[in-house]
């Protein structure tokens, strides 16, 4: 499976640097809870490649702190699960990938979602 990723991981976006830059600093409140080899991680994955998203990821599979964190925050062990943390503090948790690729396709697909 992460063979086949790796094949199969799209040419990222291309944006001028500054826009890039922006784009880097959101990213700084996202957080990927994931596993390694799961089918639906991997689909969140390879859409942050084709985005050039630099999301932090953390793998939630064995027992520790990332997988304690995402269950005392979302409720569940589910994973993909996004973290989205405002400027506040406050943290939402999003489930299910399709849901977690349309928000990052409506947050970072286009200039005009990105405030430029």
């Amino acid at each position: 499976m992460l063979l086949g990723e790796i094949i199969s991981r799209p040419k990222g976006l291309v944006r001028p640097a500054a826009t890039q830059a922006k784009v880097d600093q959101a990213c700084q409140s996202l957080v990927l809870y994931q596993y390694k080899t799961c089918p639906f991680c991997i689909k969140v994955r390879q859409e942050m490649s084709r985005l050039s998203l630099r999301i932090e990821r953390l793998d939630a599979q064995p027992e520790g702190k990332n997988r304690e964190d995402l269950l005392s925050g979302s409720g569940q062990t589910k994973v993909p699960c996004l973290k989205i943390t405002d400027q506040a503090g406050n943290s939402q948790w999003m489930t299910d990938s399709s849901k977690i690729i349309a928000y990052l396709q409506g947050r970072f697909a286009s200039d005009k979602a990105l405030g430029v």
